[in-house]
């Protein structure tokens, strides 16, 4: 009787360390991302900094797109900001590159979000210091402030991800200049500056969608 008792709490104590394993290995737990207190802080280490993001706010509501992602997250580096000697996680790009933001939000508002359900940003903007510093091209669409790195909040099987992605690029991805890249897990790229797929290499000739899209 003893020993039966003890083998099912075993098991109850094992099922939520298997979920979250489960879940990881997918790619369904989403990435936290930084403390919400510190997007605050950021704007505040430098003057004028905050009165820079409520014009970048400002901008982005008079192109119809402010409620897409929050600024917080369009302006988020990524991860290795600190390796980088950034003074925070966050960058905010040079005016004359705003407009570029427009059409990758216009996109994921119309397209992506209606198809997989709502997404955060894992990487946003990338100032051409911490783009050369994290290794990234040299003229990357995230330096120029055209591209965004997203995953879903919601549980999606990476197949199913890949599958209703790719359809819709080739569907409308032409039409609004999409550059569409996958990653690992559920982690991908959107961006406007041009029309193009890739894979985990950054190769065209790796991207799933070539096996999904006919």
């Amino acid at each position: 009787m003893m020993n039966r008792l003890w083998a099912a709490l075993a098991l109850a104590l094992s099922l939520p360390v298997l979920g979250v394993t489960g879940a990881s290995a997918v790619g369904y737990a989403p990435n936290p991302g930084p403390a919400a207190d510190s997007f605050e802080s950021w704007q505040d280490k430098v003057p004028g900094r905050r009165a820079q993001v409520q014009e970048f706010e400002a901008f982005l509501a008079q192109q119809g797109v402010a409620n897409v992602l929050p600024a917080n997250q369009i302006l988020l580096n990524d991860d290795t900001w600190s390796e980088c000697h950034m003074d925070g996680p966050y960058s905010i790009a040079d005016r004359a590159y705003w407009p570029h933001i427009v059409g990758t939000l216009r996109y994921i508002r119309d397209e992506i979000v209606p198809a997989i359900g709502p997404v955060q940003v894992d990487s946003g903007y990338r100032e051409p210091a911490f783009n050369r510093c994290t290794g990234g091209a040299a003229h990357s669409a995230h330096a120029q402030f055209y591209a965004l790195d997203l995953s879903p909040t919601r549980s999606i099987d990476r197949s199913k991800l890949i599958a209703s992605v790719c359809a819709i690029h080739a569907r409308t991805g032409a039409a609004y200049h999409i550059g569409l890249g996958f990653y690992d897990g559920v982690r991908f790229h959107i961006d406007s500056r041009s029309f193009r797929r890739w894979g985990p290499d950054y190769h065209a000739s790796t991207s799933p969608c070539a096996r999904t899209v006919a």
